[in-house]
């Protein structure tokens, strides 16, 4: 049936039988190179994701740490400060008050909420941002960032928060009874029981604000907001569901 070639006794097909076996081996041999290869590959990679969060887990250690020793910093010059430099009885735009105001400002933009709730803690059990027998606040909070800090039931009447930002705050049953809030960023704040008689509300930003139960928010605190869109009101309404309840414009 197969017809003699020029190899001796072979016919074609001991002559194809020849030649695939080594394709064959040489295809087999391919495969399994890219096998390991994608194996390989696959290992690295796994290797890769291991020492990246290794390394986002060290970063994120150091950053910790950083915050940690700019806090411990911090309390300590303000100590110094307190007991050696007589803070508390300076006088107002002494050198030491700008001094310990400065230093507030700066190490409240370094630190992460929960570091900044411990500088805003030792701020008022220091009795440093509060009126005191009537006195003013020796430090202003004027600007300072207090973002998604917790300052709730805090005492801060007559305190300087003029254009503080305090988006995402904790305030709930603070007392900030004539409180300067002009210009300060409340987006998201919650104010639930805050009392805010009296308190300076112009320009201030109250989006998605939580008012709910907030005392002394009348409609003129209220109209000298920029904004309280999506906020909730005293009542427990929604900004909306108020201004339709009262009648009045949409701000």
């Amino acid at each position: 049936m197969w017809e003699r070639t020029g190899f001796g006794d072979r016919t074609l097909w001991d002559v194809l039988q020849l030649l695939i076996v080594p394709l064959v081996l040489v295809g087999i041999g391919l495969l399994f190179e890219m096998q390991q290869a994608e194996r390989q590959q696959a290992m690295e990679e796994q290797q890769q994701a291991l020492e990246d969060r290794r390394a986002r887990a060290e970063q994120k250690l150091a950053e910790q740490r950083a915050q940690d020793e700019a806090l411990q910093a911090y309390l300590d010059q303000m100590s110094s400060l307190l007991l050696e430099k007589d803070l508390r009885t300076s006088e107002q735009e002494s050198e030491v008050r700008t001094l310990a105001r400065a230093r507030t400002l700066t190490v409240l933009e370094r630190l992460d909420p929960s570091r900044k709730t411990a500088v805003y803690q030792f701020l008022v059990d220091s009795d440093l941002v509060q009126s005191i027998d009537e006195r003013d606040p020796i430090i202003s909070l004027n600007g300072a960032d207090l973002g998604g800090a917790n300052v709730s039931d805090a005492n801060l009447r007559n305190a300087d928060l003029n254009g503080a930002d305090l988006n995402g705050a904790d305030l709930s049953e603070a007392d900030l009874y004539k409180a300067d809030l002009s210009g300060a960023n409340l987006r998201f704040a919650s104010l639930i029981l805050a009392d805010l008689r009296w308190a300076n509300l112009s320009e201030a930003n109250l989006r998605n604000a939580n008012l709910h139960d907030a005392v002394g928010l009348t409609d003129e605190r209220i109209a000298a907001a920029v904004t309280l869109q999506g906020a909730t009101m005293p009542n427990g309404q929604n900004y909306t569901d108020w201004l339709i309840s009262n009648g009045t414009g949409e701000k």
